[in-house]
């Protein structure tokens, strides 16, 4: 059995990501969204559970038992997902990653009529090596979503930035709506074990907002995107 080059130690934060198998659709309708954004709540956690035997009115209240990992943001797109998140426990990245995509790999297909692989291999993952970096995936894997809307933007710049951030604030498939408000899905988070680099609704918006307003240049970095 082939071994992962990043070990997934305790306490320390990794990007989790992966999409579908030839960059296929993992995302068809409302209800699948809604149940990969359960199983990110349900399959943390030690203790079994079967959908048909829980009250679809309070999967967020479900008793877990141990929990694997603790989730710090995510995002849903169309074909790829986004997690930034710490193992709790020994182990627990492994096997959280394992249920989420087992579960969700059996939903989809059974609703959907089709059979092999849903996605694209083993997830993938990248060890964030400083503070700085960490903080930036927060904007990144929040920002995912204007792609929806404009999929050059980081080419180009932002054209409708007030449309587009609109736009993310109304996102629902994303944990950028925890931070400004309280939803039964907003327990899919544990920020405690994250810093805290934004404490109020003006510090996530300023951050959004100053990342709009760049676009990426040929040798990989930014530059400011001026007003015409």
């Amino acid at each position: 059995m082939s071994m992962r080059k990043i070990p997934f130690v305790p306490e320390e934060f990794y990007h989790i990501y992966n999409r579908g198998n030839s960059r296929q659709t993992i995302f068809l309708s409302e209800a699948d969204y809604a149940r990969f954004s359960a199983l990110l709540y349900l399959a943390n956690g030690t203790n079994p559970f079967e959908f048909r035997n829980l009250d679809s009115d309070a999967l967020f209240d479900f008793d877990r038992g141990e929990q694997l990992v603790a989730i710090g943001a995510y995002c849903l797109m169309p074909n790829h997902f986004h997690i930034l998140v710490t193992p709790v426990i020994e182990g627990g990245m492994v096997t959280f990653m394992r249920k989420l995509a087992t579960g969700y790999s059996m939903y989809f297909n059974k609703k959907h009529h089709r059979t092999g692989s849903l996605f694209e291999g083993k997830f993938k993952s990248e060890h964030v090596e400083s503070d700085q970096h960490l903080k930036y995936l927060f904007s990144y894997i929040h920002l995912n979503p204007v792609k929806l809307i404009q999929s050059d933007w980081q080419q180009v710049g932002i054209k409708e930035k007030e449309r587009v951030f609109q736009y993310l604030q109304d996102f629902r498939y994303s944990s950028y709506l925890d931070n400004t408000l309280f939803r039964p899905a907003s327990k899919i988070l544990q920020r405690e074990k994250f810093p805290r680099y934004f404490v109020e609704k003006k510090d996530w918006d300023t951050e959004m907002n100053h990342w709009l307003s760049y676009k990426e240049t040929e040798d990989g970095s930014y530059t400011e995107v001026l007003p015409p």
